[in-house]
């Protein structure tokens, strides 16, 4: 029998990303038997609206995506758990790559590459340093859509209660207790944050975060300057999983 996958998304306060994210996932390979939960805070009327009929929609007592996050694992039926930000777009075939990859019972989880939805050299340019990052660490960030075997996320205890570099310290876990694999095919995410505050000043920010990580230094007191107001969905609107271009639908 195939493994059903449940497809956490994390929102607050962006509706407008979650509807076309929502609207997009209709178009993956094999959606018709997946669980997709949203688990939500904030402006509450938009993010009905945007959510509407194509996912369960819960309301958890945190605000931080960690907690978010693990309320709405709490109660998913997946057999695999796929961790996708409001902003992400996966490729078509994600759900058929990630049950084939974990047929193999030595793989507990992985991500998929990383790409911008934009096109600046910039952004292209930090999504190359990124990449070899990821390759060298087999550390992954949200924006990667981290998925994970059920048992093992629980296992490990979810997400721990950070403001900040959440996904991070999950991905670690989960290379220590075991094996995570990469996916080799883009999982588009909007540059929009860092286009908003500046390439290069956001890039070198998260480098500075990195390093008071690998320190084991305080790293949340910077949360509420990551977590700060960003300008509405631009890139995404007019991006179609059904294009023919295989740049599109992110082909390395």
């Amino acid at each position: 029998m195939c493994p059903l996958i449940s497809i956490i998304i994390p929102a607050c306060n962006d509706a407008l990303a979650l509807q076309h994210t929502l609207q997009q996932l209709q178009q993956l390979t094999g959606i018709g038997g997946v669980e997709i939960l949203v688990a939500a805070s904030g402006d509450r009327r938009s993010t009905e609206q945007a959510v509407a009929d194509r996912a369960q929609l819960l309301w958890p007592a945190g605000s931080t995506r960690s907690a978010l996050m693990n309320s709405a694992a709490d109660v998913a039926r997946g057999d695999i758990l796929f961790f996708l930000h409001a902003d992400s777009l996966p490729p078509r075939d994600a759900l058929a790559r990630i049950r084939s990859l974990l047929q193999n019972p030595k793989v507990l989880g992985g991500a998929f590459e990383h790409r911008f939805l934009e096109t600046a050299w910039s952004l292209r340019a930090i999504s190359w340093i990124n990449r070899r990052r990821y390759w060298l660490t087999r550390n992954y960030y949200g924006d990667q859509g981290i998925f994970v075997r059920a048992e093992v996320f629980r296992a490990i205890g979810g997400y721990r209660n950070l403001a900040l570099m959440e996904d991070l310290d999950l991905s670690q876990r989960l290379k220590r207790r075991g094996r995570t694999v990469l996916i080799r095919e883009p999982l588009l995410t909007s540059g929009r944050r860092f286009i908003d505050r500046g390439p290069w000043r956001t890039f070198v920010f998260i480098v500075w975060l990195l390093f008071l990580h690998t320190l084991r230094l305080d790293t949340q007191r910077y949360a509420r300057r990551w977590r700060g107001p960003s300008k509405e969905y631009p890139a995404v609107a007019g991006h179609r999983l059904d294009r023919d271009s295989s740049h599109e639908l992110g082909a390395p």
